[in-house]
């Protein structure tokens, strides 16, 4: 009887102990696993499918799963059951906050400024007509004022001192963006060069958005058909297709290069006015918005953003260091960059639908 009753009670300490390790199974899994929904700009794609970010965020206990948008798109979106969007810059993610009663202040995790992608040909001849300056064999500045001007006079690219040699830069001079009116990084352009045509002012009346927006609107309609996302437009660069000149993020340029890929003849000309794409977080939920302090404040997920090319908010030593050996091609701290302050999101649509007609 003593022999069965001990045989009864192990195999409930045994069945106890199972169900303990199962519920404490399950209890991490439920901490580890926890999966949100999110809308995020194209340009993190990358990040937030890479693995390690993945990991990252699992072990402080969520599993994200993002689609992308255009920024100012989202606001079109239907966002019930996300946790937060993710928007490429302040004005965007500004608009959506009020919309959806977002209490402020809204995570800005990391930023990255506004550059000018050149293949050799054409940084060598817009620096010899005065466009440009190239500093390095893969990195220069562009001069926006001297640029706009040719531009706005339809300078032709066969026009330019220098140009006889390259047979393949032909067409009016341009930048090649991505739409204004649904992404972020063709709005940012926007508000660079009407800060430059408005006399180093920013945009911020009617009076203004009519004095600039002849300008805009050549500078647009000048591309033709435009990307709606600057990551297919930052590949098509890197394949050889389309402009010579296209404005892009710094993080791409960046990330290409800590993946050890590249473009043998990129040059990477930075605006001597510019604007930086502060990523901002739209928390629509309580989760949404701890994950965008993780994204802010842990050390491994900002360390990762850098791996993509992005800055850190606030004093980054990370980005320094990790792009030490990429000088060559990057301005780390930006000398002889002036950041343009970006108009708010009604003026940014505004100019954004004159420029496109």
């Amino acid at each position: 009887m003593r022999r069965t009753i001990g045989i009864v009670l192990a195999v409930l300490l045994i069945g106890g102990v199972v169900a303990a390790v199962l519920v404490g199974r399950d209890e991490d899994a439920g901490t580890a696993t926890k999966t949100v929904q999110a809308v995020i700009g194209s340009e993190k794609a990358e990040f937030f499918a890479d693995p390690e970010v993945m990991e990252a965020l699992d072990a402080r206990g969520y599993r994200v799963e993002a689609e992308t948008s255009g920024s100012w798109a989202m606001e079109g979106l239907e966002l019930e059951g996300y946790a937060f969007a993710f928007p490429s810059s302040q004005a965007p993610a500004d608009e959506l906050a009020k919309k959806r009663g977002v209490q402020q202040p809204l995570p800005r995790p990391f930023y990255s400024p506004l550059v000018v992608v050149a293949h050799r040909n054409a940084a060598d001849v817009l620096e010899q007509s005065g466009l440009a300056s190239v500093d390095t064999e893969h990195r220069g500045t562009l001069k926006m004022a001297a640029f706009l001007k040719a531009a706005g006079d339809d300078e032709r690219w066969q026009d330019l001192k220098g140009s006889g040699p390259y047979g393949e830069l032909t067409g009016t001079l341009s930048i090649a963006t991505t739409d204004p009116e649904t992404s972020n990084s063709g709005a940012l352009y926007l508000a660079a060069t009407s800060y430059v045509a408005n006399d180093g002012r920013v945009v911020a009346s009617d009076a203004d958005i009519d004095r600039t927006a002849p300008l805009l609107r050549k500078l647009v309609s000048v591309q033709g058909a435009q990307q709606s996302s600057s990551d297919a437009a930052f590949r098509d660069f890197v394949s050889g297709a389309g402009n010579p000149l296209v404005w892009v993020y710094e993080s791409q340029v960046a990330a290409l290069l800590t993946a050890g890929q590249g473009v043998d003849d990129l040059v990477v000309l930075y605006p001597d006015t510019t604007v930086n794409s502060d990523h901002t977080v739209v928390p629509l939920t309580d989760d949404g918005r701890k994950i965008g302090e993780l994204l802010s404040t842990d050390p491994a997920l900002r360390e990762l953003a850098v791996k993509h090319g992005f800055r850190p908010q606030g004093a980054a030593p990370e980005f320094t260091e990790a792009t030490a050996d990429r000088t060559d091609y990057l301005n780390q701290k930006l000398t002889g960059v002036r950041q343009a302050p970006v108009p708010t999101s009604a003026v940014l649509h505004e100019m954004a639908r004159r420029a496109r007609g």
